[in-house]
């Protein structure tokens, strides 16, 4: 029986070659900017590998469409808006116009291809961690996929990055709380949107683990990042017949059901129970009372990303490997908070 041999692709080329995807691209494409050692590398991997250059999915790429395309998993929902539009902004100044997805169909990774072989868009900003980034790459021919990713915690590290200290964030919450006199400390936990570690999750163990407060499992209750799960948590809390004097949301939506839960349970916030969210979200400082939070920098993401994006597709990018850029968040103190004593 016939034995069909794989199509040598361009990180199979950089895996030999011991470099990046996108070295290899400059190497096809711009030889004359890519050291004599590093271009020799390259070439004799190419050799070794039996690679040749995909002239048809090239020439698509070489007719740009000034268009970038930004896929989340819930442009509605506050969290994205001021990303957005931080980069249409962006991108408006740089001479590019966006297309927003929020949803990606039954399989993404072909609904991204045509979108990106057809000339559609030149390249791709990701908030949705639900994709398979390691199925991209050969998007795009030899240029590659110009992809950035910016969500909680991108699990392929060959993929240019934009993300906060989720986890170093949310132990600076425990410590806050601590720091107030709580030591019955409770987590309302979002879905990882990725594969990876959930982060804000992992933080909050770590650092209870760290100041030796005890982890009750009834008071650490997945949710989905909207206010019903924050509800559905404290329901959860009440039932199991005590209650934390503080809760930790992973996201401001979910402090807001929270707060609502401790009132239909006859508590109050934070004369009962203290509630920091996570985002900073515009609501957050005029929900009553408001809300503690974790403030994320969501314009930075936004305008940050899309000028990394942009600066793959035009070719300005000179690092032999993706780049990784890590913003810190800040926490805000307001009203849903209080010291005990």
């Amino acid at each position: 029986m016939a034995v069909t041999r794989k199509i040598p692709t361009i990180q199979d080329v950089a895996r030999h070659a011991q470099v990046s995807a996108a070295t290899v691209s400059r190497v096809l494409s711009s030889p004359e900017r890519v050291s004599e050692t590093t271009r020799k590398r390259v070439e004799e991997a190419v050799r070794a590998t039996g690679y040749t250059i995909n002239q048809a999915a090239r020439s698509l790429r070489m007719r740009s469409a000034r268009t970038l395309l930004l896929a989340a998993p819930d442009v509605g929902n506050p969290f994205y808006s001021t990303i957005v539009e931080a980069v249409i902004g962006t991108a408006g100044q740089h001479g590019y116009g966006v297309l927003v997805a929020s949803r990606l169909g039954d399989d993404p990774n072909r609904w991204l291809s045509d979108y990106l072989n057809s000339n559609r868009a030149d390249g791709l900003l990701l908030f949705d961690g639900s994709l398979d980034t390691s199925r991209l790459h050969d998007l795009g021919g030899a240029e590659g996929l110009p992809l950035v990713a910016a969500y909680d915690e991108p699990p392929d590290p060959a993929v240019h990055s934009v993300l906060i200290d989720n986890r170093e964030a949310a132990r600076r919450v425990v410590q806050f709380l601590h720091g107030l006199g709580h030591r019955q400390i409770g987590h309302v936990s979002g879905l990882s949107r990725n594969q990876s570690t959930n982060e804000r999750l992992l933080g909050f163990e770590t650092e209870m683990r760290a100041l030796g407060l005890k982890i009750v499992p009834e008071w650490v209750v997945p949710g989905i990042y909207n206010m019903e799960s924050g509800l559905g948590a404290v329901r959860k809390m009440v039932a199991s017949g005590h209650m934390p004097t503080a809760i930790f949301a992973a996201n401001d939506e979910m402090a807001i059901g929270v707060i609502r839960g401790l009132r239909e349970a006859g508590l109050s916030c934070p004369g009962d129970v203290s509630v920091v969210g996570f985002d900073d979200i515009a609501v957050a400082s005029y929900y009553d009372p408001a809300i503690t939070t974790m403030h994320q920098p969501r314009e930075a993401i936004g305008r940050i990303a899309t000028e990394a994006l942009i600066e793959i597709i035009e070719g300005d990018v000179s690092e032999e490997r993706p780049r990784h850029v890590m913003l810190k968040s800040e926490l805000v103190v307001r009203d849903s908070t209080r010291r005990l004593g």
